[in-house]
């Protein structure tokens, strides 16, 4: 592949592409052009959601939504592509490395506190972001500066904007952080699966006989608020359905979702009590379809169709509530994926695809299979090659997703600790724990175990051991990309951290690494597979695979183009600054910029105002004199590691802002 041409990928042909924004000067919203029509804008999540999942029998709504707005064809979630990095993407229009966050998994010992259960948390650990409450730990451990940068929302509320944010516990919170509980006046309402807020709406869902999430209870004292034991436990998740091992999650259970439930009660509260009663001029809605159901059983699974469905059908309703209320014709819809997704797999030629009959794996089906393999314990391996690595986590029990072989042996065989020695309690496991000690060795790697992406952290930044270690995971199949903080230079098949919009000298890990992934492989009739942290998950994302970054992006409302293909190179960066420049707020610290051309009116700007330049970038120099393995330790034919970044720079009146498309590995 030349070092510099990038074909492009057509989202049509199914090829979906990947990217991030900007290497360059930050845009501000556009220019103030004048009174415009009072407007709304709703942000709709579909956590997880593919565009190539968009169907007329999954998606009717969502499929209409588009044809009379904009599809927006190359858009590009914020790399990592996890849930916690693109929703800080989205409250700022900037990327991790500038805003100094790094979730969902990140390191940030020393912080102290409490979670949304009201229990203490274990920050000596990597800490998992996804809970208001650690989000207000943490930003008291970074100097109530958590993101470096301000927030849409809370710039709107400061203008004196009625905001709510509604959904999953954590990225909806993060659009708002800084959301006070107390009952005085306040124009931020938020509702998600942990808690209401402030007082007044907690108080005023109870007054309407509606329930609160069970965990409410913590946030306010006793003597403030109290759950009366018929509120029961709305946003409570349903459980997993499993193969007869009792961990495996079983992809042809067909059963009904679990976030379902919660998910329609916390839209109906939306509907009903938010939107009917308090006509807030800016909401986020972020519910889990299809991303929990995709970990849990697979991209393509029936739960999968399911969840779609689940999650259109609530679409419709809001919908139908804006007719009802006469705010259709003012109201702009956005519905925006974090990112998409693919399947946890390894190669086929080590563990082919298999069917699943009476809650047991059996015969091999590389046509119509499933997946039994693609999890990395990336502590054991590191510890396995003489590290000394610690991931936080205890003895893992994963033996399906761990690997089967073609003989139907597995790849990491299942072990037993008898009396909870080595595990904490009795129980097979297939890699064992490696939480950490109180006092951490001086030559140990701390991972963040994220998925596709892992955040390796040196507590010393001993330069000598992060070269070590880097080569180690050049060496190893499962490694698609190599990323390292700038304080160690230029390191052999390694590219800077700054260059995907990661380093932050205070807060960013010292080695960032994407797993491998394969982009045509397709499992149950979607395209795309990774390897991904080790569990009995199915599904996954945070990888820099063009599946992964390559996301949803629609919409339609008065201020919307209508019939409009946007095939300009766009991200979730691009998401702040553009509502705020439909509202009229100003937000000059974006990174991400206006969708001019996908907008009506004063804000118009024609699609040839725009030039798009495919180009790439790799590393200085290649690794050599590797001693290449395949996950399984077979020697590999290779002992030269390189990757490609390949990125298309967007350019308009003397400005650029670059969108990263994938990373992948070429070895020689």
């Amino acid at each position: 592949m030349s070092r510099s041409a990038l074909r492009p990928l057509s989202l049509l042909a199914g090829c979906l592409l990947l990217a991030v924004t900007a290497l360059a000067p930050a845009f501000a919203a556009a220019p103030n052009h004048g009174p415009r029509p009072p407007r709304s804008v709703i942000v709709f999540v579909w956590d997880g959601m593919r565009p190539d999942a968009i169907s007329a029998e999954d998606t009717p709504n969502l499929l209409a939504l588009g044809a009379r707005g904009s599809v927006f064809e190359d858009n590009h979630s914020t790399y990592p592509t996890f849930t916690m990095a693109n929703a800080s993407s989205f409250a700022t229009g900037a990327f991790p490395g500038t805003i100094g966050f790094y979730g969902n998994h990140f390191w940030a010992p020393g912080a102290k506190g409490t979670d949304a259960k009201g229990q203490a948390v274990d920050f000596q650990s990597p800490i998992f972001t996804e809970d208001y409450a650690i989000l207000r730990d943490l930003d008291a451990h970074y100097g109530h500066e958590l993101l470096e940068l301000p927030t849409l929302f809370a710039t709107a509320r400061k203008a004196g904007l009625k905001t709510a944010l509604i959904g999953k516990s954590g990225p909806a919170f993060l659009q708002d952080y800084k959301l006070a509980n107390g009952d005085t006046p306040n124009s931020g309402l938020l509702l998600d699966e942990n808690t209401a807020l402030p007082l007044a709406f907690a108080r005023e869902l109870q007054k309407a006989g509606v329930a609160l999430p069970k965990n409410t209870a913590n946030t306010y004292p006793a003597n403030q608020l109290n759950l009366s034991e018929e509120n029961d436990s709305p946003t409570e998740q349903g459980k997993m359905l499993t193969l007869k091992d009792g961990a495996s999650s079983d992809a042809t259970a067909g059963a009904d979702t679990t976030p379902a439930a919660a998910n329609a009660w916390m839209m109906k509260v939306y509907l009903d009590q938010v939107l009917a009663q308090h006509r807030p001029d800016l909401s986020i809605v972020w519910l889990r379809n299809p991303d929990t159901t995709e970990h849990q059983y697979g991209v393509g699974s029936p739960e999968f169709h399911l969840a779609l469905k689940a999650q259109d059908a609530l679409l419709g309703q809001l919908e139908d509530k804006l007719k009802a209320l006469g705010m259709d014709q003012t109201t702009d819809i956005v519905v925006v994926s974090d990112h998409a997704h693919s399947n946890i797999a390894g190669p086929r030629d080590l563990f082919p695809l298999r069917q699943i009959n009476d809650g047991r794996v059996t015969t091999i089906d590389n046509d119509w299979g499933y997946s039994v393999s693609g999890g990395v314990r990336l502590a054991d391996e590191l510890t396995k090659g003489g590290f000394t690595a610690f991931d936080g986590s205890g003895c893992v029990y994963a033996p399906v997703m761990s690997g089967l072989k073609a003989d139907g042996s597995q790849l990491h065989p299942t072990r037993f600790d008898d009396d909870g020695r080595l595990c904490g309690k009795p129980g097979p496991y297939s890699t064992p724990s490696y939480k950490l000690p109180d006092e951490l060795p001086k030559d140990a790697l701390v991972i963040a175990s994220n998925g596709g992406t892992e955040y390796l952290y040196q507590p010393e930044h001993d330069a000598a051991l992060v070269k070590r270690t880097v080569r180690f995971l050049q060496s190893r199949e499962y490694v698609a990309a190599v990323f390292v903080a700038k304080r160690y230079g230029d390191i052999p098949g390694t590219l800077p951290a700054e260059n995907v919009h990661l380093e932050n000298a205070a807060r960013g890990p010292d080695i960032i690494i994407s797993y491998a992934w394969d982009a045509n492989a397709k499992i149950q009739g979607f395209p795309g597979t990774e390897y991904a942290s080790q569990s009995n998950e199915r599904g996954e994302h945070g990888s820099f695979s063009r599946i992964d970054v390559h996301n949803t992006l629609l919409a339609a409302g008065p201020d919307f183009r209508q019939g409009f293909q946007d095939t300009l190179p766009s991200g979730n960066v691009d998401l702040a600054p553009t509502v705020a420049s439909l509202m009229q707020l100003k937000l000059p610290t974006a990174q991400g910029r206006v969708l001019h051309e996908s907008l009506t009116g004063t804000l118009a700007r024609p699609v040839d105002a725009y030039k798009v330049t495919p180009t790439s970038l790799r590393p200085a120099q290649p690794a050599t004199g590797l001693s290449a393995r395949r996950v399984d330790g077979s020697p590999l034919a290779a002992s030269q590691f390189d990757f490609v970044l390949q990125m298309k720079q967007l350019q308009t009146d003397g400005k650029t802002w670059t969108y990263f498309d994938q990373a992948s590995p070429e070895r020689q």
